[in-house]
């Protein structure tokens, strides 16, 4: 991890592409805090710039409109509460006051959402409280109301539920940062009498990282398949050569391990991570240990691709990366070989392959920390998403049947529904704001809150699309907002769409629906614009193979009464 002086030297590089702002307030000296937030985001590539509020400032700075942060324009505010401050506030309180204290702070805490939500449109990361044990009442300081350590642990569970109830406020875990470190490393009490700063120096690195990933997260730059090698790696031994039974999972040898390993991987596909597998072997040995060892945890059916051959590992990832149609940069590697993971690192540069320790006992906890997942929305339909890729691979297989691609598309009995955003799916349509970059015309962020807001507005309209064919549903795969300008003209604030769905009519049928739509609410022009990113430069010429004219710099206009519906086998 990076150390303070590192961390700082790096809040004072300059950073290309789109800048972000970030303003932190807290109780106690933060000073040092943003440095560290800044010094990490430059390091890991996002221009960000920090506002550093002065020491214990919260409530001025929310409380007037025309304060410093306000005047920021912050994209994101963080709001940390050390539990250091908290802690002598505490216990000037009477037993009365001390019984209340997690319900204040948290009323304190969502006043002060309330006050960043009027005031701004900025997203809310909010961290939560690390331990303090004064050991006044010993261990029985857990069973009363009126020891710290009591009111903290009530706090801080209670600040989960409010949370896990409010859209736009995003955890931060301090305390995950403490029990990982420890308190001795966490905490440098010189450090906090003396200039009330609560961190110990060279730990804000990794409180930066817990920051920082978040705010990837937010924009769009998550994780979405893990690739994993076999031997070794999912379990110990070689299958080819130490058979069904010589292999170490379960209860053999080093198997507890590698058992649970696989336990966090499945619980990693149940959140809608993606599985894959790309081994040195041959294909029938390669699955024999997932259809016939009792122990084993995974299953083939838990695996979007399975690639098992003797071709170099980077070609593969490649085969896999096509067949998902993901990022590369989406993507994580597993290999227990130093030298396959140098291999890929050196032709796939953009591709995450961490750094194996040699002891297996110790490939969960490594990987754990790194963090890989940090996600800001969970769906219910993440839980079918290999399920979706799966039944996307017999479509492929499908595809090979027929002599034209008119006649493919025919054969897949498709059935599409465009309607209004409702409630049961803004976390699914919010999530696809914030996961889709390849297939997203202006690449705009929402958050649940944010979608709600824009589904209640009669300025706007909107439409989400799902799909599904004989092999099985698709799910909500598009999302379009439109912007009343005026009466008669509605610009496309958005539009995205999950790539698993090109080049089937599905974009020829949100275009029809969205015109129809938009005459159906009075308008008699649609504008439309496109702006580049690194990643959606497939859908550069969209609007011009849509018929719309272009009428500047990726800027589009098309007269509703001149529009002709595209043909598209989509019911």
């Amino acid at each position: 991890m990076y150390r303070f002086r590192e961390l700082a030297k790096a809040s004072k590089k300059e950073v290309d592409g789109k800048e972000y702002r970030l303003a932190v307030l807290g109780n106690v000296a933060t000073q040092f805090f943003s440095q560290s937030v800044g010094g990490y985001a430059h390091i890991e590539g996002m221009n960000l710039k920090v506002f550093d509020a002065d020491y214990d400032q919260i409530d001025a700075q929310l409380l007037d409109p025309s304060s410093e942060v306000y005047a920021f324009r912050p994209d994101y505010i963080l709001l940390y509460l050390a539990a250091d401050r908290l802690y002598e506030e505490f216990m000037k309180l009477d037993d009365s006051g001390r019984r209340n204290f997690a319900e204040d702070v948290l009323n304190k805490l969502s006043s002060y959402w309330d006050l960043a939500g009027k005031n701004t449109n900025a997203k809310i990361l909010q961290t939560d409280f690390t331990e303090i044990d004064d050991k006044a009442f010993g261990n029985f300081g857990a069973r009363t109301e009126v020891s710290f350590n009591y009111q903290i642990r009530k706090l801080n569970w209670m600040l989960e539920e409010a949370e896990s109830k409010r859209a736009g406020i995003y955890p931060v875990d301090l305390l995950s940062v403490q029990t990982s470190l420890g308190n001795d490393r966490f905490y440098d009490p010189v450090l906090y009498y003396n200039a009330k700063v609560s961190i110990a120096l060279d730990s804000l690195g990794y409180v930066a990282k817990q920051v920082v990933d978040i705010l990837f997260a937010l924009q769009g730059r998550v994780k979405k398949c893990v690739i994993l090698d076999l031997d070794n790696t999912l379990w110990g031994g070689v299958i080819g050569d130490d058979g069904l039974s010589g292999i170490e999972i379960g209860e053999l040898g080093r198997g507890h391990a590698f058992s649970d390993l696989q336990l966090y991987l499945k619980s990693l596909k149940q959140r809608g991570i993606l599985l894959a597998v790309c081994s040195k072997n041959n294909e029938d040995t390669a699955k024999e240990p997932f259809e016939k060892h009792p122990e084993m945890v995974l299953r083939l059916s838990d695996f979007a691709v399975f690639v098992a051959n003797w071709e170099d590992k980077a070609a593969n990832i490649r085969y896999i990366r096509d067949t998902l149609n993901i990022g590369m940069d989406s993507m994580v590697f597993l290999d227990d070989n130093p030298f396959e993971r140098n291999l890929v690192r050196s032709m796939i540069p953009e591709i995450c392959v961490p750094e194996l320790p040699s002891d297996p006992a110790l490939y969960l906890s490594y990987i754990q920390s790194l963090n890989l997942f940090e996600t800001v929305s969970y769906s219910s339909e993440d839980a079918d998403r290999t399920s979706m890729y799966q039944a996307e691979a017999k479509r492929r297989e499908s595809e090979a049947a027929f002599s034209t691609i008119d006649d493919y598309l025919k054969s897949l009995e498709m059935e599409g529904n465009a309607a209004p955003f409702d409630e049961l799916h803004y976390p699914r349509i919010a999530q696809l704001t914030q996961r889709s970059n390849q297939f997203n015309l202006r690449t705009v962020r929402y958050t649940e809150e944010d979608i709600a807001r824009i589904a209640s507005d009669k300025d706007y309209v909107t439409l989400y699309y799902t799909l599904k064919d004989r092999f099985g549903d698709h799910g909500l795969v598009s999302v379009v907002v439109m912007k009343k300008e005026t009466e008669e003209e509605f610009f496309i604030d958005t539009w995205l769409m999950s790539c698993r769905v090109l080049k089937r009519g599905m974009e020829e049928y949100i275009i029809n629906r969205l015109v129809k739509t938009a005459a159906m609410n009075g308008a008699k022009r649609i504008r439309a614009e496109y702006i580049p990113t690194q990643k959606n430069r497939m859908v550069e010429h969209i609007y011009d193979d849509m018929g719309f004219d272009c009428i500047g710099e990726g800027l589009y206009s098309l007269e509703i009464d001149r529009y002709k519906e595209h043909r598209t086998y989509i019911k």
